[in-house]
């Protein structure tokens, strides 16, 4: 055994490794729990596998970690892993975790020739389509890892269930968000041209196949020629946005796409909404609800994924099947004829979030956790040696 990893190792180095830094859900949350992890307990290091935006690489290095740049461009830039290979085998990092998928794989093949003694693979969800993604899951990266992290209880269920991974391995740890300032939806209404009296549907997200914006903007449809005062505002971009500007024309839908924006503005632009949807076909446990759920909002989301788990139907949301237009079209229309309702639901939504979403329980489960997989790890050194 290398005496460098014996318990009396004042603090535990995490290599927390991700495509890019703050750029969607995952990434967001696996930045923010290599910056939150107690500086006692832990020392952090980032690795961005691919280019990441400076602004983003410098607020991580000015809340004083060391971030490990890669900029692979492609899956053929195998020599770029260079860096990360030399990092492992040194024999400095303890940890190492590794989110989404691409990074989980990774990880798995290079960690088996580090001096490494424990990796978690973190799995922010995905379709379950797939029979060789399912292989590589249980056969490689589950075999390798410590530990595989579920966002959600239906995705440790797929995990087991249909990856067959084992159920000790899958461990269940939800995610959280900080506690954001206060908000002026106000201001953003007036901003963007938005009178008082506007019927605002939203959403935050990426404009890929998965969000299924397409049956929000076909339910919208339905709703829009009675409603001359119906506006929908998209915060996010992607490589649908073409298409769907293209069918919100088509359906006479009128819709402000934003693009991406500054998540001070998002707070804002949230808090100008009178109900938010989610119409995604898959999820796990997406940061927007949770910031939606914080801001006390009225939403209307689809039944899939982690979100019966993170609203209640009529208690705390409207839930509505996948893709299906005429209910989510009821359940918007609901909404935005009663106002009592949507306070009932945005209340109960954000007294959940408070009590059990917070980044805070995210970030000590995982420091917990990192600290009994590496004890487990080193006990299992001594007594194999």
């Amino acid at each position: 055994m290398n005496p460098s990893r014996g318990p009396a190792r004042d603090k535990l180095t995490v290599l927390t490794v991700i495509d890019r830094l703050m750029t969607a859900g995952a990434e967001t949350v696996a930045t923010r729990i290599a910056l939150g992890l107690d500086g006692s307990r832990f020392q952090s290091i980032l690795c961005s596998t691919r280019p990441s935006s400076p602004e983003h690489v410098a607020a991580a290095r000015a809340g004083g970690i060391q971030v490990l740049e890669l900029n692979r461009r492609s899956r053929f830039d195998v020599w770029r892993w260079q860096p990360l290979v030399r990092l492992l085998r040194s024999g400095s990092v303890d940890v190492v975790h590794a989110h989404k998928y691409a990074s989980n794989l990774w990880a798995a093949l290079l960690v088996p020739r580090s001096r490494l003694p424990v990796l978690l693979a973190h799995e922010h969800t995905w379709s379950y389509e797939g029979m060789l993604r399912r292989v590589l899951d249980r056969e490689l990266i589950a075999r390798r890892a410590g530990v595989v992290v579920a966002v959600s209880p239906t995705d440790r269920t797929r995990m087991i269930e249909l990856e067959r991974i084992p159920a000790s391995k899958v461990v269940f740890i939800p995610n959280g968000i900080p506690d954001s300032p206060a908000s002026d939806g106000a201001r953003a209404r007036r901003e963007l041209g938005l009178a008082p009296s506007d019927a605002v549907v939203g959403t935050v997200c990426s404009l890929r196949p998965q969000k299924e914006l397409e049956t929000a903007l076909r339910s919208l449809g339905r709703l829009a020629p009675h409603r001359p005062t119906l506006r929908f505002v998209v915060v996010g971009d992607g490589p649908e946005r073409g298409r769907l500007e293209r069918l919100a024309e088509e359906l006479g839908v009128p819709t402000l796409f934003l693009g991406q924006r500054p998540n001070n503005e998002v707070s804002d632009l949230v808090a100008a909404m009178d109900v938010l949807v989610l119409s995604s076909r898959f999820e796990g446990m997406p940061l927007a609800v949770l910031e939606w759920m914080a801001a006390g909002k009225a939403i209307v989301a689809t039944r899939v994924g982690g979100i019966p788990s993170m609203l209640e139907p009529e208690q705390e949301a409207l839930l509505v099947p996948p893709r299906d237009y005429d209910a989510l079209a009821q359940a918007i229309g609901r909404l935005l004829d009663d106002p009592a309702e949507r306070r009932r639901l945005g209340d109960a939504a954000r007294r959940r979030q408070k009590a059990e979403f917070r980044f805070e329980h995210t970030l000590n489960r995982l420091e917990a956790l990192y600290e009994r997989l590496y004890a487990d790890a080193v006990s299992g050194e001594d007594m194999s040696g």
